[in-house]
């Protein structure tokens, strides 16, 4: 079972960086983070609409607003749709919004449970797609992986980490040793991906 993290960021020295960058006229704020894991230039935004960039720790800035520029438009649009829902309760558009997208998630999750299972070969019942406000999945004993429809709004990394720790509760319906080495085949980066989830908090869009 996945829990949505409550805090948005621990601001460690040298760590983090408060940055702007004009795209398209407009002023956009977003987190810098230097990373010693990280190989490639990442950048994300989050449900409360904030925007991390992580680069490797050897890499230049000059290169961070390069990629961001190159990443303008898909930028724009993420941040303009969870405007829509800032400063607005859950219960106001909630259920609204899950009826849209249901179908869209359940069609999203199937492919994706169908893709890493090929390389377990796990049986499940069903997958549900929910509305719930602290969970981004869950695993039954009775095999129906459940997840939420807001998975839909997490980075691909994020999204594909929910997937493959509900998979693998099929075969380990625990936390230990054996269940994050049976993640590890198919995700090696699953420690990262599951740090910056506990960013995406479920109850602030």
């Amino acid at each position: 079972m996945l829990r949505a993290g409550r805090h948005l960021f621990i601001w460690v020295k040298n760590s983090f960086m408060k940055k702007q960058i004009t795209l398209q006229n407009n002023e956009v704020s977003y987190t810098l983070k230097k990373s010693r894991r990280a190989r490639r230039m990442r950048l994300a935004v989050y449900c409360d609409g904030s925007v991390v960039a992580i680069m490797p720790h050897d890499f230049q800035e000059s290169i961070v607003e390069k990629f961001i520029h190159d990443k303008t438009g898909w930028l724009l649009s993420k941040i303009n749709f969870f405007k829509q829902f800032k400063g607005q309760p859950i219960a106001h558009h909630g259920k609204r919004d899950y009826l849209k997208h249901k179908d869209k998630v359940l069609l999203l999750a199937k492919e994706k449970v169908a893709h890493f299972n090929e390389f377990f070969g796990f049986k499940f019942n069903k997958i549900n797609i929910k509305n719930q406000k602290t969970r981004w999945g869950s695993c039954s004993k009775s095999g129906n992986l459940n997840f939420n429809y807001k998975i839909l709004f997490l980075p691909a990394i994020q999204r594909d980490y929910v997937i493959i720790h509900e998979l693998c509760h099929l075969k380990e319906l625990n936390h230990s040793g054996l269940f994050w080495r049976l993640v590890a085949e198919t995700f090696p980066h699953w420690a990262e991906a599951k740090k910056e989830l506990k960013n995406s908090a479920l109850n602030l869009y």
